[in-house]
């Protein structure tokens, strides 16, 4: 069995990542199968994914279908044994606890069909740990997502070293299919890809704020008023490719011994949540109370929703 389009999708954990899960596939058509240990859980979703429809599809991120042609695509079940009869993929979206994960992929791996693909959208816990134990840790791998995964398409696949190779080529092809771009990974490694550039940022975000350099509100600036703005379409290896007349070659020559010596200033490790942690909050409450934060996820969510439909526009007349 495959996770073809004539199959169900099981989401498993209907939280935030979950219910963000539902929606980005059966906006392409998929019939998906919600279950949750809460019993009201499900509901809840459905209620929170009714309210974010409205707003993909005045964006034009629905795929062209009908917020309520997606919604009737999402079925809440009881019983997990229900969830996962007919499912293709199963997206395990459960507790960041190891504990849990492993206990959750025993029984993932006992009921649902043996060739299906078991997938965690754990965004720290290694596949290796979560799945060591059982008899089809060939068929489990992490899809982790970039959150809210119908905004951001990027999704890391992560292997154990037992993950089957026409396991890692099946989930690529199929999370294309729904629309996502998958991040292959060749091995797993703590914190994947996306934390570990995303802390890397962090760590000398907080180290030039600390040190007196920068406030934290300048900080935020520089990126999303200067590197993001190249980000939103291109990566670190092709910006640096495109910055040099002779390309990426040509700048290494230019800019590594300068790097080489601020990477000797970057050793220095700075605690998060000690004295700069006070001057961070003072800089982000007198810019947004506390009081506003959902308000703001809001704005963040539909400036998403914008940008990812002005990118899929380029796209398609670039492409012509």
């Amino acid at each position: 069995m495959t996770p073809s389009a004539e199959l169900k999708i099981a989401v498993i954990g209907v939280g935030l990542i979950g219910r963000a899960w539902a929606i980005t596939f059966a906006r392409t058509g998929r019939h998906v199968n919600l279950w949750d240990p809460d019993a009201g859980a499900c509901r809840r979703a459905k209620e929170f994914i009714a309210t974010i429809l409205d707003d993909l599809a005045e964006n034009d991120l629905l795929d062209g279908r009908l917020p309520a042609d997606v919604l009737v695509l999402i079925t809440a079940c009881t019983t997990l044994e229900e969830a996962l009869n007919g499912s293709g993929w199963v997206q395990e979206c459960g507790p960041e606890k190891i504990d849990v994960k492993r206990a959750l992929f025993a029984r993932l791996d006992e009921l649902s069909h043996p060739d299906a693909i078991l997938a965690s959208s754990s965004s720290a816990l290694l596949p290796s740990a979560i799945s060591e134990d059982l008899k089809g840790k060939h068929r489990c791998l992490v899809a982790h997502p970039i959150n809210p995964p119908y905004l951001i398409p990027a999704v890391e696949v992560v292997p154990a070293s037992w993950t089957a190779p026409e396991i890692m080529t099946a989930a690529e092809l199929f999370l294309t299919s729904v629309g996502q771009v998958p991040i292959i990974m060749k091995k797993e490694v703590d914190g994947f890809i996306m934390n570990r550039l995303q802390g890397a940022l962090l760590e000398e975000a907080f180290r030039l704020v600390a040190n007196g350099y920068a406030s934290a509100e300048d900080v935020d600036r520089g990126i999303a008023d200067g590197l993001a703005l190249r980000w939103s379409f291109i990566g670190p290896f092709e910006t640096i490719d495109l910055n040099a007349p002779g390309g990426i070659a040509d700048y290494i020559q230019r800019y590594q011994p300068m790097y080489s010596e601020l990477f000797e200033q970057m050793r220095e490790r700075v605690a998060w949540d000690g004295p700069v942690l006070r001057d961070v909050l003072q800089s982000r409450r007198r810019l947004l109370p506390e009081s506003d934060l959902a308000d703001r996820q809001v704005w963040r969510d539909r400036r998403l929703m914008r940008l990812r439909a002005h990118k899929s526009e380029v796209d398609k007349e670039l492409s012509r």
